[in-house]
């Protein structure tokens, strides 16, 4: 009886990790491919994989375009874009980015995902720091 109780514990442990793998794995594409249109300076599409909230404070696609290409240079240009540790805590998810901006120059950034009702991921938020800068 033991033994099936600690089967059933493992497996349910086994399909929540899992779960969470794919939800990390969607919000990491979210970010890709906000990535990506920023590369070709598609701000609809850049836009698009933002959230309701983000969308109340720059309420335009070339509102939203102009604020990255200002603020978040290393985001908007770079020569390396990598994916680092991730954290779940519910509908969100927060993703560190490394990246190495077009000079050269490394930078961390730390991304936040929420889960809409419709099961995307959107980005609620980005934060860049210059590596080794402490928050």
């Amino acid at each position: 009886m033991r033994i099936a109780a600690l089967v059933v514990a493992l497996t349910i442990a086994l399909s929540l990790l899992a779960a969470r793998a794919g939800d990390v794995t969607a919000a990491q594409s979210v970010i890709r491919a906000q990535e990506e249109a920023f590369v070709r300076d598609d701000a609809t599409a850049a836009y698009s994989y933002a959230a309701p909230a983000i969308k109340e404070i720059f309420p335009a696609p070339d509102i939203f375009m102009s604020m990255v290409q200002n603020g978040y240079a290393p985001v908007y240009r770079h020569k390396s874009f990598e994916f680092g540790e991730s954290k779940t805590d519910g509908d969100w998810i927060a993703q560190r980015v490394h990246i190495i901006d077009a000079n050269g120059e490394a930078w961390e950034a730390l991304y936040t995902l929420e889960q809409q009702p419709d099961g995307s991921y959107k980005i609620t938020g980005c934060s860049l720091l210059k590596a080794g800068q402490s928050v």
